[in-house]
């Protein structure tokens, strides 16, 4: 007795043409989740959809040439392996899962190189606060991209001075009126975190976000604590720096 298709139409596929096809269903509802998002470029976007495009229209030949995608190999039939069709397919499939998954990657390291920055300067942040308390007020003094003195007893479980981006380093900036070149000329105590070794412009290893594209060798990320907070005691308060809470 001859055996019913329980699908009319269909079959038998390769394991390489079910992961494929698994692949390539899961692209549509991924992008329209990573751009729900807003983390998906609109180039990358152009790029993905593109692709959706060029991968369903070589879908669509091969159903009008009556061809089976990745139907499974036949030792009598010598012709049963892979098409130029089924290549082409499966390199657009990879190139669209990449140029979306790469991107997304690099942001979800940029959003946690940002949040354990927040988090981490909090923290140093009230244990400056407890020291002001414990001292009538007063900050400690200024400490050229080290630790203060006396800060030690205050911080538990923080990395310093190393900062959250590679290469970066946390700063403790105490300054007085005499100190600062341009106006206003009031006390400033702010945490800083600065990607460039002293008196190197050279090597200066920037965050990759928009708001650091104009950054130099003065520029900061900065928590201010009191006064006109700026990137460095030598600019003015508008120089490019990205201040965590101002």
């Amino acid at each position: 007795m001859k055996k019913k298709r329980l699908f009319k139409g269909w079959y038998p596929i390769s394991f390489a043409g079910g992961l494929v096809a698994s692949l390539y269903a899961s692209v549509p509802v991924y992008i329209v989740y990573i751009d729900s998002l807003g983390l998906l470029a609109p180039a990358t976007r152009v790029f993905a959809i593109g692709g959706i495009v060029f991968v369903t229209g070589c879908l669509e030949l091969a159903r009008r040439r009556k061809h089976k995608l990745f139907s499974r190999y036949s030792p009598e039939d010598p012709r049963s392996g892979f098409t130029l069709l089924e290549l082409l397919v499966v390199i657009s499939i990879i190139g669209i899962l990449s140029a979306i998954i790469f991107p997304t990657i690099s942001l979800s390291r940029n959003a946690a190189y940002v949040s354990r920055t927040k988090a981490e300067v909090k923290s140093i942040a009230t244990a400056l606060e407890m020291y002001a308390n414990a001292n009538k007020g007063a900050y400690p003094p200024d400490a050229d991209r080290n630790m203060p003195p006396g800060i030690e007893a205050y911080i538990s479980g923080t990395h310093w001075p190393q900062a959250p981006w590679p290469g970066s380093i946390y700063d403790w900036d105490a300054w007085t009126p005499s100190t600062l070149t341009h106006d206003p000329k009031q006390p400033v105590y702010q945490l800083s975190i600065r990607f460039c070794p002293l008196n190197q412009p050279t090597l200066c290893n920037f965050p990759n976000e928009s708001w650091a594209q104009n950054f130099d060798y003065y520029s900061s990320v900065y928590y201010c604590l009191s006064g006109p907070c700026r990137s460095h005691s030598s600019q003015p308060v508008n120089h490019p720096g990205y201040c965590l809470n101002c």
